[in-house]
């Protein structure tokens, strides 16, 4: 029987604990899989954005819906002491407004009728170049995140996903994307930075009376028809008001190109842009992905395909047992631990 190395890793990753690596699998299998096998795999292969579809598809066309959400967000894993490559470099992180040396990957999820599945996924890689007058060597990438974002959602529609509504934050919130949703039917629900200008009436348009978003002065979920700066069609904005953690006030501007909602509609729809961080916090905290000893471009993107493809699965144990990850995860780590602890009297009653 030919040996399943996606599924035995992708298990490895959900029930195990401290780092991913060929040794430590291969020792929980009582070398039935030696960790010369897994390296193998992970070095031979090259999993791609289309392997993950083709893992996912059957599951998508049971919950897909016309409705549906395609969420588009990057994350950043810090990795302080892997070797520096394309893949393995520096980027901004502007969660907590520094460079940071990691893997960055840009992430396409779909939400449908209460489950988030991963359909698509790119890494960020940053070429060499040196400055012609300086001769500094840096790194920059070869294309953009907002082109790697349009290309995923035109691999999406001619995968025939079904979808509505793409939630984007303030980082593609582009003339070019907007444009690029809109001319594919389909719609787009963005933030905006708060310096982003807005004329309430195409006479203001044309006369060049434009104000920013944060001057409009909303209350929250009021919403108010007009045009961005430089984008031809009538939209929506939205304002959010909310509280932060610490009791401060803040807000959130939103830029909807359906002009038929209204603002608690919108609001309501954005909210579930919240599904592509619980989806970086999964995969960073329960499917290891920053837990890989891996050292080549191929083992390193290999392992991270692998850890998306662990975060559906759970996904898919969560629509069965009705538990979210990490109560998943927190059932399979108790059983662990009752089972050492038996074994452990076992051994000093022998």
């Amino acid at each position: 029987m030919k040996t399943d190395y996606i599924e035995i890793y992708t298990d490895y990753l959900i029930s195990g604990s401290g780092y991913a690596t060929a040794t430590g699998l291969s020792s929980m299998m009582d070398n039935a899989v030696s960790h010369d096998q897994i390296t193998r795999f992970l070095s031979k292969n090259e999993f791609t954005s289309k392997d993950l579809w083709l893992q996912v598809k059957p599951t998508v066309r049971k919950i897909e819906s016309e409705d549906g959400c395609l969420i588009f967000d990057d994350t950043i894993q810090e990795k302080k002491w892997t070797d520096e490559s394309n893949i393995m470099c520096w980027h901004f992180d502007h969660t907590v407004g520094k460079s940071v040396r990691g893997i960055n990957m840009l992430n396409a999820l779909y939400y449908s009728n209460g489950v988030s599945i991963p359909v698509a996924f790119e890494i960020i890689e940053k070429f060499q170049y040196s400055e012609i007058d300086t001769r500094e060597v840096k790194r920059k990438a070869q294309i953009s995140k907002n082109e790697l974002m349009r290309e995923m959602i035109q691999t999406a529609i001619n995968n025939r996903l079904k979808f509505r509504f793409i939630l984007i934050d303030t980082w593609f919130s582009a003339k070019e994307n907007f444009e690029f949703i809109v001319k594919r039917n389909k719609e787009f629900i963005a933030a905006l930075k708060s310096n982003r200008l807005f004329a309430s009436s195409i006479e203001d348009k044309h006369k060049g009376n434009f104000k920013r978003v944060d001057e409009l002065e909303l209350s929250d979920k009021q919403s108010m028809r007009g045009y961005l700066k430089g984008y031809d069609k009538e939209v929506v904005i939205v304002c959010r008001i909310f509280t932060n953690k610490d009791g401060s006030m803040g807000s959130l501007n939103l830029v909807c190109s359906d002009i038929t909602l209204d603002g608690d509609t919108i609001a309501t729809i954005y909210e579930k842009r919240w599904k592509v961080e619980e989806f970086h916090k999964s995969l960073k905290h329960n499917v290891d992905l920053a837990k890989s000893p891996t050292k080549t471009i191929r083992t390193q993107s290999n392992h991270i395909f692998l850890s998306v493809l662990s975060f559906f699965k759970l996904e898919c144990l969560k629509i069965k047992h009705n538990l979210n990850h990490f109560a998943l995860r927190a059932k399979l780590l108790l059983k662990a631990n009752q089972i050492a602890y038996s074994e452990l009297q076992r051994l000093k009653g022998a």
